[in-house]
Parts: C-alpha cells; sequence; structure tokens
C-alpha cells in the first residue's frame, strides 16, 4: 500500500522497506505522489521520474520546468553500466563572446537574453519515455496537466521565493497566474497554472514539435532577439552518453561527464577515502578530510568543467587514481592549505530518485538555474527561460567560453552506485556550486560512517560558498558538536556557524539499496518527501 502524505515529519523516511517496493524521493509531496501513483498503475522508475519532474514544474517554478535543462542516470538490474543522458541545451547561433567584450562585459550578464541556452528538459523528457517508458509521454504528464489545470497549494518556501521574485518577474505574460489578486501568494493558498497547463497538454499530445516550433519556440526567438533561432530550436537537445564513473566505498559511483561537475563529487569521496580518516562524524578529522578533498579539485572546475566537445583534458582522466591519489598526498590532515580559485555559480535546481519494483533507478535532476532562470518568460506559456548560459566565460579560446552550438559548465551532478549489476545507491540534490559538498557528505555519512540514509539527512552540513577564495570560510549549521567546531578551527578553517537547519542546503534525495531498501529526504525542506508503495 502507499504510504499516506501527513506532514513533513512523516514523510523524511521510509525505514527498510521489502526488496520489492517502489520508491521515490524528491523534494515536493505532490512530486514523491505523483512517481508513486504512476508505478502504481503500470509505469516504471522512468515513468516515475518523468511525472514527477512535471510535477515538480508546476508547483516548484523557482526550481526547475521545461524552460530548462535535464540530466539523468538510469540503471536497469542487470547492468554493469547506468544509461545516461545529457539534456543540456546549447548557447544559440546569435551568442557571441566578442559582442559581449565590445560591449565592456566581462563576463555573460545575468538575467538576459545572452544567458539563454536552448531549453533540453522536453527534448530529455521524450528520450526518456522513448528508450525506457512503460506509459506514454501524455500518461506521464497527466498528473502535471491536472495540478496545473485545478490548482495545488503553495507552500512557506514558493511563497518566500515569490515575495523575493516579484519585482524581477512580475511583469513577464507569464506572472500573472503566480501573483492571483495582483500579489504573492500566501502559504497554503491555492494556485493555478493554466498557461503551463495549456502548454503541458500540448507536449503530451505533439511532443518536442509542439514545444520547440509552436508557440514556445517562437516566444524564444522573440524573447532573445533571434541569439536562438528557429533553426537551433530544431536541433535536438539529448543525447544518450557514457557515464563517468569510479571504484569508491565498496560500489561503483557513476555521474554525468563534463559539462557537468558532478565528477567533483566522485573525486572529492575517492580522495576522502585514500586519506583513511576516522570513521565518527563527530571527529574533526572527519570533516576535515571531506572539506580538503573537496577544496583539492574543486578550485580547477572552471577550466576542467566544459562542453566535451572542447574540453581540455579526457574527461576519463578527471578521475584518474594517480591523479586523486596525488591529490590526497598533497593534503595534511593536521592543517587546512591554500589552493588556486575557481569561479562560483549560484543555481535554482531540482532532484529526485525513483527506484521500481523490479530494481530499475533513476537519478534525475532538473533545473532553470539562478531560481527561476533569467525572469524571463517564453510569451504567456507559463514556460520561465534558464540562465545557463551564464556557466560561459567570455575568455578568448577557452574551452568554456561562449561560443554557438556549445554547452555550458553545468553545477547539475546527479549520481547513481551500482554493485554487482544492481542499483546500490540513488542521491543528488539541488544547490550550485554546492551540490558536490552536501553530496560527498551525505555519502560519506552513508558508506563511510555507516548511518542509515535517514541519519545521514540528519547530520549538520557544512559548506563553502565561495570557492573563488584561496582561504574561504566554511560555514556551519549550528548542530555541529563544539568539540568538532574547534578542531577544524585548530587546523586552520575559517569557520562560521548559521542556522540550526540551513533550507538551502538541499533538499538532498536519496534511494540506498545496500544493506537494505531505505529512502531519504531532506528535513531541511518542509515539502520534501520519501514514499512508497508495496
Amino acid at each position: 500500500m502507499s504510504r499516506p502524505v501527513r506532514d513533513a515529519a512523516a514523510t523524511v523516511g521510509t525505514g527498510p522497506l521489502d526488496d520489492g517496493s517502489a520508491v521515490a524521493v524528491s523534494s515536493h509531496q505532490l512530486a514523491s505522489q505523483a512517481a508513486i501513483a504512476t508505478m502504481t498503475a503500470g509505469g516504471n522508475a522512468v515513468d516515475a521520474a518523468v511525472a514527477a519532474n512535471a510535477v515538480l514544474g508546476v508547483v516548484l517554478p523557482d526550481t526547475c520546468g521545461p524552460g530548462g535543462d535535464l540530466f539523468a542516470l538510469i540503471h536497469t538490474p542487470g547492468d554493469q553500466v547506468p544509461a545516461a543522458l545529457n539534456a543540456s541545451g546549447r548557447a544559440g547561433a546569435g551568442a557571441s563572446a566578442q559582442r559581449l567584450r565590445d560591449a565592456g562585459h566581462t563576463v555573460v550578464p545575468v538575467r538576459s537574453r545572452d544567458s539563454i541556452t536552448v531549453p533540453g528538459c522536453v527534448d530529455g523528457w521524450e528520450a526518456l519515455v522513448g528508450r525506457f517508458g512503460a506509459l506514454s509521454l501524455a500518461d506521464d504528464l497527466a498528473t502535471a496537466v491536472g495540478l496545473a489545470s485545478d490548482g495545488f497549494p503553495v507552500s512557506n518556501e514558493l511563497a518566500a521565493s515569490l515575495a523575493r521574485l516579484e519585482p524581477t518577474i512580475g511583469g513577464q505574460p507569464s506572472a500573472a497566474p503566480l501573483f492571483p489578486e495582483q500579489r504573492p501568494p500566501l502559504p497554503g493558498d491555492i494556485m493555478t497554472r493554466p498557461l503551463l497547463a495549456e502548454t503541458l497538454r500540448a507536449v503530451a499530445s505533439g511532443g518536442r514539435g509542439a514545444f520547440y516550433q509552436g508557440p514556445v519556440g517562437r516566444a524564444i526567438t522573440d524573447v532573445t532577439d533571434g541569439v536562438i533561432t528557429a533553426e537551433d530550436l530544431l536541433r535536438n537537445q539529448s543525447q544518450w552518453i557514457e557515464p563517468l564513473g569510479t571504484e569508491t566505498m565498496g560500489l561503483a559511483a557513476w555521474t554525468i561527464p563534463p559539462n557537468s561537475q558532478g565528477w567533483l563529487t566522485l573525486a572529492t569521496l575517492r580522495i576522502f577515502e585514500l586519506l583513511d580518516p576516522p570513521r565518527d562524524p563527530l571527529d574533526p578529522a572527519y570533516h576535515h578530510a571531506l572539506i580538503e578533498a573537496y577544496r583539492s579539485v574543486a578550485w580547477e572546475r572552471a577550466d576542467m568543467t566544459s562542453d566535451p566537445d572542447t574540453a581540455s583534458l579526457d574527461t576519463s582522466s578527471l578521475l584518474d587514481e594517480t591523479r586523486l591519489a596525488d591529490r590526497a598526498e598533497q593534503i595534511d590532515l593536521a592543517l587546512t592549505q591554500r589552493w588556486p580559485t575557481t569561479k562560483a555559480l549560484s543555481g535554482g535546481t531540482t532532484y529526485l530518485a525513483t527506484r521500481d519494483r523490479t530494481g530499475m533507478a533513476v537519478s534525475l535532476i532538473q533545473s532553470n538555474f539562478r531560481g527561476i532562470g533569467t525572469g524571463l518568460s517564453a510569451g504567456a506559456t507559463g514556460v520561465w527561460l534558464q540562465d545557463r548560459g551564464e556557466g560561459f566565460n567570455l575568455r578568448p579560446g577557452h574551452p568554456n567560453e561562449l561560443t554557438p552550438g556549445r554547452r555550458p559548465l553545468h553545477t547539475l551532478s546527479p549520481t547513481l552506485w551500482t554493485r554487482d549489476g544492481g542499483a546500490a545507491l540513488v542521491l543528488g540534490t539541488r544547490g550550485g556550486d554546492q551540490q558536490p559538498q552536501f553530496l560527498a557528505q551525505v555519502a560519506a555519512h552513508h558508506r563511510w560512517a555507516g548511518l542509515c540514509p535517514e541519519d545521514s539527512q540528519l547530520q549538520p552540513r557544512w559548506s563553502i560558498n565561495d570557492i573563488t577564495h584561496p582561504e574561504p570560510t566554511v560555514f556551519l549549521e549550528g548542530r555541529f558538536a563544539p568539540g568538532t567546531v574547534s578542531g577544524l578551527t585548530e587546523r586552520g578553517h575559517n569557520v562560521a556557524e548559521v542556522g540550526q537547519w540551513e533550507v538551502g542546503w538541499g533538499p538532498v534525495s536519496v534511494i540506498s539499496m545496500d544493506p537494505d531498501l531505505r529512502g531519504g529526504a531532506d528535513p531541511r525542506v518542509s515539502t520534501s518527501a520519501a514514499l512508497w508503495a508495496q
């Protein structure tokens, strides 16, 4: 039977489950419910992931939606390597780094037509369902269409987000449904999104053509003033690729290779493992090793994460064991050190994990970036356009220079872990730069310290906001033990305590199948939910 949703406290963990259970963990109860309902109706984990993603685009427009990009890892029982989908869009034919340099820009301007790249989400949905789905795309989008048409209760987080965003997006053609009664909604208000419902119905019946060559596509060319052309929108943005993987903590860990920064998560964890720190999360040496392992690779992200067609290093080399061992040897377990700097990126994202009764598992991440993206809508279609173009730079000749047809550096970092042909762990989060930081912490708590997924989520987290600084501040949730805090300070870290539970430091979603089947949602976000059906 399905677990009923009562409140956030009732849905943060599943506890041990029968191996034949279906599980879904996402950042919103309605999305987790949609995933479970889809699997109960005969869909598989892929159908459930698409259904949940579409719902999240309706109820959390400040994090994701069909105007953004998508990455996914899919494991089918018996396969040694998961399938990997890169559905991130490319810069339009009218993109020009030189034009921006001539105008005096040193970076791609935020919330501008030049930061809009072609949305890859809808292409991703079609690719996922076409290759793996047991249901049709129309079936998978039905719940999202219903919620957009009939309404859903506004969460505390969405109400606060829209209040902040109103000055930025209030005048856009798609804004009116987000501000009923010409004001930001209050928590508990019922919101409908009829413009997005119409767009989703068109995609359900007409697929990618209805999106990219329909009203949304025409609006994109208008909004970007031709930076993205109709010809750009004809090009399918999704691509099946080889995942990037390494052996760590007893499992094969997989992620999306560049243009995703996902390799940072796996590199951090392998270096952490090579350091062989204590297995107690209360020990400051444990967190020091994690922090230094991350910093030892994060500094080179800007130069190593780009469109693979123009990468400066073969992606398989990023997780080369000799390379990671060399970084581990440079780390002092008694003292922090200076590392070179890199570029920081923020982000607005959603992540979800599904696992069906057969053992198929999906790790899916989807984003508009910078919250609601550029803050520009594709006309009156309910679609908000991403600003992933901010991941480019304007440095002549750089592999990540803004160039027509090129994919930008992406913060999205899903992971999927396997053992002996079976899925063992599905793990991901939102959080821009912080994604590898949060994922490494939860994975280490679970796989190194031996905590269950729920307890791994409850552990206090650290976050480095400014990875451009050679001696950054390490922010700590206020629940760290005093001895852990003082131990980090003694090792040379600049630490600062923040709130007890930082809402923006997640939500992480996790499904573990090793040693038993469990799901864990992040208590930092009130709408997060881990649900199951037997």
